[in-house]
């Protein structure tokens, strides 16, 4: 199976200028495109029986090449992958709205979410130097695969910036036959049939005050003044904090699970119904529920372990894990599962966890 490899590089000067041109003709590139399609789009409910074939990829890039680049002369300093790439997820961005996966596509800012795709001739020189096309050699600061990648994508997280690139692994075959459930929670991340509490890392609750103080000191600056950019760099690292102690915890947890069950359990959540709660959002996205299935998947799937998601109307908390009773009425604040038939007593979240195993058992 495929996985991704992602590691930080060492850049100077004139490399960081040549990031930040390839991430202008890419962003250029899709806005462009973002913005032609949107008129096909117009011009297509305004005139049903008229209607423009809606472009492919290929077509983008076509005209992209006939119409943009001779008025744009500063596209031949840079590598022809990135506009290319940028046309061609801009394309898939339209299939999933049409499929009605995602929403409509936006237009890309300046400075926010910087990255671009380079394919082409690429070789891994050593331990810790990358050659891509145009722009050269590269130097990370830890040791490399070495393999030969066909394409990566270099991206920028606050002042830094990141290499990344497919590679070929081979599956793991699970000698355990064990299962666990995973009961997921606000108060506590996960709680496992196991009976262990995995606390959440709740990075943003810690650092949400420093954060606030930084967004007020912003707000005060003269937008686009030296004092602005140095306070949106601090915001920028503070964000990149709190999201990489947050993906530290899930990716231990889901390793966790991964490689020492061999079926582990988990509710199909609603999660973007919470979010919808404002009493709830802040603390379920500090938790990152999306993420955690994410990783999950990819990694039982890596460790030959099965991933088996039950649906979201299970009645897991109301139900006994003792004599299987169901009641009628749960309250969130019983945090405490009292059985009304057998007086079974019992946490709630762990209640649940062992609903989850006997789910699919």
């Amino acid at each position: 199976m495929l996985l991704g490899f992602k590691t930080e590089l060492k850049f100077n000067n004139k490399q960081r200028t040549a990031f930040l041109k390839h991430c202008g003709v890419a962003r250029h590139a899709w806005n462009w495109g973002l913005s032609l399609t949107k008129q096909i789009l117009d011009h297509n409910k305004a005139n049903p029986t008229d209607k423009i074939k809606f472009p492919s990829a290929f077509d983008l890039h076509k005209w992209l090449v006939a119409l943009v680049k001779p008025e744009c002369s500063w596209y031949y300093e840079c590598s022809n992958s990135p506009p290319q790439q940028a046309l061609t997820a801009l394309r898939i961005a339209w299939d999933r709205f049409f499929k009605k996966v995602s929403g409509v596509p936006q237009f890309k800012k300046k400075g926010q979410h910087d990255s671009f795709t380079l394919y082409g001739v690429i070789k891994i020189l050593g331990n810790n130097k990358i050659r891509v096309p145009r722009i050269g050699v590269l130097q990370t600061y830890e040791c490399l695969p070495q393999i030969q990648p066909k394409s990566v994508t270099i991206n920028r997280q606050a002042d830094r910036w990141f290499i990344s690139f497919k590679l070929e692994v081979a599956q793991q075959i699970s000698t355990s036959d064990s299962i666990v459930g995973v009961d997921l929670g606000i108060k506590n991340l996960a709680t496992l049939s196991t009976g262990e509490v995995i606390q959440g890392a709740k990075s943003y609750k810690k650092y949400q005050a420093k954060l606030s103080r930084l967004q007020w000191l912003n707000r005060r600056k003269v937008k686009g003044s030296s004092n602005w950019k140095k306070v949106v760099i601090k915001i920028a690292r503070l964000h990149r904090k709190i999201a990489n102690i947050r993906k530290d915890t899930l990716h231990k947890l889901t390793t966790l699970l991964a490689k020492n069950h061999g079926t582990v359990v988990i509710e199909n959540l609603n999660v973007s119904g919470m979010l919808a709660n404002r009493r709830l959002a802040k603390a379920v996205s500090d938790m990152g529920f999306y993420e955690f299935r994410r990783q999950l998947t990819y990694k039982c799937k890596l460790y030959g372990s099965q991933l088996v998601v039950v649906d979201r109307w299970y009645p897991s908390s109301k139900t006994c894990s003792q004599c299987r009773t169901k009641k009628d009425v749960l309250l969130l604040s019983e945090r405490e599962f009292k059985c009304d038939n057998c007086g079974f007593t019992i946490d709630r979240d762990l209640n649940a966890a062992i609903n989850l195993t006997k789910a699919v058992s």
